[in-house]
């Protein structure tokens, strides 16, 4: 079943390994092997991981004689972000309204002395 880019996206960033890769990913290119050390899995494992990640276009590999480096791909983390953004300023600005209307009860409150 097909599915639109952002779905893939935020479906390839739910995992914590894949996050993970994508980070090591922002330092530069690198083979699968290097990506695999810090985890305790399979170098198979970690190919699955990998290709979920190209399914969702956040990596590329490359092929350079024997070494095929992967690299990151941010063009798909660009539109997620801006995604969320819509989303954020969306609830900002709600939040900022609400601020602003529990000032305006506060103020309107008329002060009562303590019970003496």
């Amino acid at each position: 079943m097909p599915t639109d880019r952002l779905s893939s996206t935020f479906s390839a960033l739910a995992d914590p390994t894949r996050r993970a890769i994508l980070a090591r990913l922002s330092l530069g290119e690198t083979s699968v092997t290097e990506l695999a050390r810090p985890f305790d899995m399979s170098l198979p494992a970690v190919s699955k991981h990998l290709k979920v990640l190209e399914r969702a276009g956040l990596v590329a590999r490359g092929r350079n004689a024997q070494w095929r480096p992967c690299r990151l791909e941010a063009t798909p983390l660009r539109e997620a972000a801006d995604w969320i953004e819509r989303y954020r300023q969306f609830w900002e600005g709600s939040l900022d309204r609400l601020d602003l209307y529990l000032k305006q009860l506060q103020a309107a409150e008329p002060l009562h002395d303590p019970p003496t």
